[in-house]
């Protein structure tokens, strides 16, 4: 098949302008039990925030189809109604990429249930019913036969993609893939020229370390990850070694990785006082807003007023994510952006 690298293809990077962002509205009880209402309203703010400059794409199930344009009432939604296993739309739906022209295409990749602990029904098969339902070309789709969530990638729309060995090294992916063999097939997917690894992720991460929770690209050559404000906090010794890794590293333009620090949200827990894989990364870019999950933590506000300096076109916006969290994840992992069509890469014209 055609690869999209050749074509002039390229993921790009989040802060770039979007038509759209794809969410799925929580429907499933039997999931989120007596937490599903406040789950709901976590989501209904977000979507709330991400409505004043973006179109939201959003998947109803048929039982929860009137709860969700009831509460959603007023905001720019078109409804799918599209069956999915539950909200987490980062790692289910497809890839978004661009050529030069700025025309949209499209990438699917297999799905294991982030290698095997969840396997849903209908999560599968979100991607193909959503490519049913957007204008794009068929030559502009592309479908893979190895695994890989939206969630393990970041990339900065100029060359440089980073990930996590501990998700796409583990055995329960790719296990007939070896790492050069990955970096090859994420060069030539997401059209990116140099792959960064970063050894492992969070505490307790249902996702085996991915990206999105602890480094994210906010600008070009610039770099954002999360350093421990106390000797309790759980990956106390995880976010050193991130951001030392980091620190050594340098993208695909041959600059050395400018590195950002922010607070993480150092000990948080459930109610039966599990420790929680939060991260203040997993923030939404959206065309005038970083929407910042919080946690009811010590560092919600002074982590909210970091990032703000370092999105000076854009509105810092923290909002409660904890009950969203007891699902695994936080406003990146349920949302996927999908670019506007209306400009070309600048970078690669």
């Amino acid at each position: 098949m055609d690869y999209p690298k050749p074509l002039g293809y390229t993921q790009p990077a989040e802060w770039e302008p979007h038509s759209a962002c794809w969410l799925a509205f929580p429907s499933h009880r039997d999931l989120w039990l007596d937490y599903l209402d406040l789950v709901q309203a976590e989501f209904v703010a977000l979507a709330q925030a991400i409505a004043t400059s973006e179109t939201l794409e959003i998947l109803v199930l048929p039982e929860t189809e009137d709860l969700a344009k009831s509460l959603l009432a007023g905001l720019p939604v078109r409804f799918h109604a599209i069956s999915f296993g539950d909200i987490w739309m980062r790692d289910i739906t497809p890839i978004y990429i661009k050529n030069r022209e700025g025309n949209l295409g499209a990438l699917k990749f297999q799905w294991n249930g982030w290698g095997g602990k969840y396997l849903l029904e209908h999560d599968d098969q979100v991607a193909s019913q959503i490519l049913q339902t957007i204008d794009i070309p068929d030559a502009a789709k592309f479908e893979f036969d190895w695994v890989l969530e939206g969630g393990a990638i970041e990339v900065d729309g100029i060359g440089t993609c980073l990930t996590t060995k501990q998700c796409l090294l583990n055995p329960n992916r790719n296990p007939h893939l070896n790492q050069t063999e990955i970096e090859s097939a994420l060069k030539s997917a997401l059209g990116v020229e140099q792959v960064l690894w970063v050894d492992d992720g969070l505490l307790n991460d249902h996702t085996d370390g991915h990206i999105d929770t602890i480094a994210r690209f906010i600008a070009p050559h610039t770099v954002m990850c999360m350093e421990p404000t106390s000797p309790n906090d759980p990956n106390y010794q995880v976010l050193h070694n991130i951001a030392a890794q980091l620190e050594t590293m340098t993208d695909a333009q041959g600059y050395k990785l400018n590195v950002v620090k922010i607070p993480s949200p150092d000990l948080v827990v459930d109610d039966e006082g599990e420790i929680m894989p939060a991260s203040y990364l997993n923030f939404y870019i959206s065309n005038d807003s970083v929407i910042i999950p919080l946690y009811g933590s010590v560092n919600d506000q002074l982590a909210v007023e970091t990032i703000a300096k370092h999105f000076p076109n854009r509105q810092a916006i923290g909002l409660s994510a904890k009950h969203i969290l007891l699902g695994g994840g936080a406003f990146h992992c349920i949302t996927c952006h999908q670019p506007s069509c209306e400009s070309p890469n600048p970078f690669l014209v």
